[in-house]
């Protein structure tokens, strides 16, 4: 987990769109795994943060790979992440994202409406593509408010990445599933590279996939929450 984490973060380091900290080593003891971060003070930030980071997370995603996945796998929260490449967006998304979660809550005791419904969406997911093809952008992959903050001079930064490449809206879907990320933020991200119109459907798809992980890792309430989304998104289909 932590050497994909450390590899994760100098990808993004590397990409130039927003700062990571930088990882100085990672290992292991008789009975410890650590990871060593570079120390970086930080705080919530403010609007010019924002709109920095708006700015650096659309640099971030033109960095471009050759197919959707990564290298290697990585974990998502402690949930493996099965990053297996693929050339097929709809494919990966439905083997390794969608399909991977519905499976281990399958495993987790979660059957009856939770697979019916699953194995409708899948069945039908090219239907929110049509003529839309995402290309394999650099994604942090856990973007969620906890995972963004400012140095003390205001320099945005981001942490605790679960990176791919995959569709750059799976990213900007999930800053709007807890909250926690300023207006400028979206308005700095849309005027550097405005997303499709049909965002507004697909962002429920793709923070579908971390609520089945929340209902994986936690429980609860999760599973309404899955079941609620995976009937919107068939009304969708079928409309």
């Amino acid at each position: 987990m932590f050497e994909a984490e450390s590899e994760g973060l100098a990808a993004l380091a590397a990409a130039g769109g927003v700062r990571v900290p930088q990882p100085v080593c990672a290992g292991q003891t008789h009975s410890h795994a650590y990871l060593v971060l570079e120390y970086l003070e930080l705080n919530g930030g403010n609007k010019r943060a924002a709109e920095q980071l708006g700015a650096g997370l659309a640099r971030q995603h033109r960095a471009q790979g050759n197919y959707f996945g990564w290298h290697r796998d990585n974990t998502i929260g402690s949930t493996p992440q099965t990053n297996t490449p693929h050339q097929d967006w709809v494919a990966f998304y439905r083997n390794h994202r969608l399909g991977y979660q519905l499976e281990l809550a399958q495993r987790n005791g979660y059957g009856g409406s939770v697979q019916r419904l699953g194995e409708q969406l899948l069945a039908g997911l090219e239907a929110f593509f049509g003529s839309y093809r995402p290309v394999p952008s650099l994604l942090h992959g856990d973007l969620w408010g906890g995972n963004h903050a400012a140095t003390r001079n205001g320099e945005p930064v981001v942490f605790d990445p679960a990176v791919y490449y995959g569709d750059r809206e799976a990213d900007i879907a999930m800053t709007e599933l807890f909250g926690g990320f300023d207006a400028r933020f979206y308005d700095a991200y849309r005027a550097a590279w405005p997303l499709d119109s049909g965002y507004a459907v697909r962002r429920q798809l793709y923070n579908l996939y971390h609520v089945l992980n929340h209902l994986n890792l936690f429980g609860g309430g999760y599973g309404g929450q899955a079941e609620h989304l995976m009937r919107a998104l068939i009304s969708e289909i079928r409309a």
